[in-house]
């Protein structure tokens, strides 16, 4: 593969990684097509494997989505988006365990902002995250670690 065709692959990632934030848009399923762009390209084995463990990751995800709470819940959107954008910086400083102290840590500086004040920026991150911030970090997670296997299928083949 090229490596002008990896860097549209690359931007095809950012750009199912963002759409996870936007309520309603394909965010899994522009990543699947873009891991699934690669590995047909690409026809090696760890491409493949990553293929493999992509469609896993995100079918689980979609096996996951009816347990945990709606989406659809109030919640601000700038909160949200603020711990996702967290999450994805997280999630490469720190491997996997920064995702998720990003998100929460996002989120709580957006609430605490909005709100003013420590303790209400607290009560908030702890409503959110038993509601619709819940599914919304399981999401980005599953779409996360996709990344981050084509990335060291990248660096590793």
């Amino acid at each position: 593969m090229d490596v002008w065709q990896l860097v549209l692959v690359g931007l095809v990632m950012l750009l199912g990684l963002l759409a996870v934030l936007v309520p309603g848009a394909p965010g899994p399923a522009i990543l699947w097509a873009a891991v699934a762009w690669w590995a047909l390209s690409d026809r090696s084995t760890s491409a493949w494997v990553v293929l493999l463990a992509a469609t896993a990751l995100l079918v689980l995800n979609v096996v996951l989505r009816p347990l945990l709470p709606s989406r659809r819940r109030a919640a601000p959107r700038q909160s949200l988006a603020m711990g996702g954008v967290a999450a994805m910086v997280g999630f490469f400083v720190v491997p996997v365990v920064g995702g998720v102290a990003g998100f929460v840590g996002g989120l709580y500086e957006a609430e605490r902002k909005r709100l003013g004040n420590r303790p209400d920026g607290w009560a908030s991150t702890r409503r959110l995250m038993r509601g619709s911030a819940a599914p919304l970090l399981v999401e980005l997670m599953t779409c996360l670690l996709t990344v981050g296997a084509w990335i060291g299928a990248l660096v590793w083949a």
